[in-house]
């Protein structure tokens, strides 16, 4: 049952977000820029926090150990939320963020569910900690819990040189791809006569060719920043980080012995345990 109820939530929440980006594409263009999603904004926050709460929730209920696994999500959240707030107060050139490194590696350690948790809470509370609140916060919550979630579904080979490659180029694709996402919640509100502006009844092809060149004039070179970071960040620390994020969910390996009765595990739970049950 909780299984079922954890799985609606996640993917309710996959549905609204896909929703939250598209639904302007369909939609009479008469705000602009700046007045896009003013008042959807704040919904879709408060959305997104009471989904992770109530995953949480179901995740937790009767599973004793799944509290250090919440615990060890809100170390790793405040981590990157501090992580933000020095990337403020020392700027560095272009898109470079030190905060997806963390949210892809804890993703590819503790799972999918996990990493969509770890990304969306570490957007939320760097924004806070950073005054970063603001009509994009919500899509760039969707977008930091699709990174981790899609970590999560990596595979795992043998070889930590080839595991670190793996996610090092995850980190540059998601560099890239995380702006061209963050760019769809404002972009259908600039209408102009150029030939980079959304133009509404229009063919699909024809608005992809004018956001390819949006995004190739406005965004690709600040991009590739953050994708040349993710990189060397991965490269840098990912090996060692790893190392340190599959002991800690190693130590909740356990045997649970019993006689026509199996151990029950939330969905969360059973990414991030190795369980080996005897009935």
């Amino acid at each position: 049952m909780k299984r079922s109820v954890s799985a609606m939530i996640y993917v309710l929440s996959a549905v609204i977000g896909v929703a939250a980006f598209a639904y302007p594409f369909v939609l009479p263009q008469t705000a602009v820029a700046y007045q896009a999603h003013s008042a959807d904004a704040p919904l879709l926050t408060t959305f997104l926090i009471v989904v992770s709460l109530a995953v949480l929730l179901v995740e937790i209920q009767g599973q004793a150990v799944s509290a250090k696994v919440v615990a060890a999500l809100g170390v790793l959240v405040a981590v990157t939320a501090v992580l933000r707030f020095i990337e403020v107060v020392f700027p560095v050139p272009g898109g470079f963020s030190p905060i997806f490194a963390p949210i892809i590696l804890a993703g590819y350690v503790f799972g999918a569910r996990f990493g969509f948790l770890m990304g969306t809470l570490s957007l939320v509370a760097s924004a806070l900690v950073t005054g970063g609140v603001g009509p994009w916060l919500p899509y760039q919550m969707f977008a930091a819990g699709w990174v981790g979630m899609s970590a999560g579904w990596l595979p795992h080979p043998r070889s930590q040189r080839l595991q670190i490659s793996l996610l090092a180029g995850w980190g540059l694709l998601w560099g890239l791809l995380f702006g061209a996402i963050i760019n769809l919640y404002f972009w259908p509100f600039v209408v102009d006569s150029s030939a980079t502006s959304w133009q509404p009844g229009g063919t699909i092809w024809e608005g992809i060719g004018r956001y390819a060149a949006f995004y190739a004039a406005t965004s690709l070179v600040w991009d590739l920043g953050r994708a040349a970071g993710n990189v060397l960040l991965i490269l840098a620390l990912g090996n060692p980080t790893v190392r340190a994020l599959a002991r800690f969910r190693d130590r909740f390996e356990f045997k649970v012995e019993g006689r026509g009765q199996k151990a029950e595990i939330g969905p969360l739970t059973a990414e991030l345990l190795k369980v080996k049950v005897d009935v």
